[in-house]
C-alpha cells in the first residue's frame, strides 16, 4: 500500500437502504460522508487528490472560516494498482504528476478496513460502492461499512460483486483514522 494522504471529513450513520444498522459510513468517497469542504478549488492537494499532511487542511480551514472540530481525520493509503471490471485485469496506475506528492505519515493511526472506490475520471474519489450503491447487502462489511482486508476487497472485485454498481477503474483504499499526526498529537 502507497501513503496517498489525508481528509477530514463528517462521519455519517449509514441511512437506511445501506442495510447496515447502526454503522458509521468511513468511505473514501464524499457522497454520504462529506469531505470537509469543496476542497479542489483550492488547488493544494497533491497527485492522490488527497492531502500529504493535516496542516494543509488545518490551513485552508484557518482561511476560509472552516470549522473542523466536529470532523474526523482521515489517513488513506492505496494499493498500487487499479481494477479494470470490463477487462478483468488489475493495472498500475500514478499519481497526476503535475500535483507534488510527499505525504507525511500519521505518528500513529488505526485501521478501520478497506474501501473500494470508483475513478472513472481518473483524478478525485468519485463513489463508495459499499455505501453510496449499497453493496454492503452482498459483501460483509464491518460496522464503519468497510471491508475488513484488503484480501476481501481484492476477491470480491475479481469475483464480480462490484460489477453495474459504478463505472471503474476501481482502487482499494486502506482507511485509518488518525491518533497522532506527524510530529505531534491529533
Amino acid at each position: 500500500m502507497i501513503p496517498a494522504g489525508y481528509l477530514y471529513k463528517k462521519v455519517a450513520t449509514a441511512p437506511d437502504w445501506v442495510k447496515v444498522p447502526g454503522s458509521e459510513i468511513y468511505s473514501v468517497s464524499g457522497c454520504i460522508s462529506e469531505e470537509f469542504a469543496d476542497y479542489i478549488q483550492y488547488w493544494r492537494h497533491n497527485g492522490y487528490w488527497l492531502f500529504d499532511s493535516p496542516e494543509i487542511i488545518e490551513a485552508i480551514a484557518a482561511e476560509n472560516a472552516i470549522d473542523l472540530s466536529a470532523l474526523t481525520l482521515f489517513y488513506y493509503e492505496v494499493f498500487e494498482q487499479q481494477y479494470d471490471a470490463d477487462a478483468r485485469r488489475w493495472e498500475p496506475f500514478e499519481p497526476e504528476p503535475s500535483f507534488e506528492t510527499r505525504v507525511q505519515p500519521p505518528a500513529a493511526a488505526r485501521l478501520e478496513g478497506y474501501d473500494v472506490v470508483t475513478f472513472s475520471v481518473r483524478t478525485s474519489p468519485e463513489c463508495s460502492p459499499l455505501s453510496c450503491n449499497a453493496l454492503a447487502e452482498r459483501v460483509s462489511v464491518n460496522r464503519k461499512c468497510l471491508l475488513d482486508s484488503f484480501e476481501l476487497a481484492e476477491s470480491s472485485l475479481e469475483r464480480g460483486l462490484f460489477d453495474d454498481s459504478e463505472p471503474g477503474p476501481f482502487r482499494i483504499f486502506a482507511v485509518h483514522t488518525v491518533l497522532a499526526v506527524p510530529g505531534g498529537s491529533a
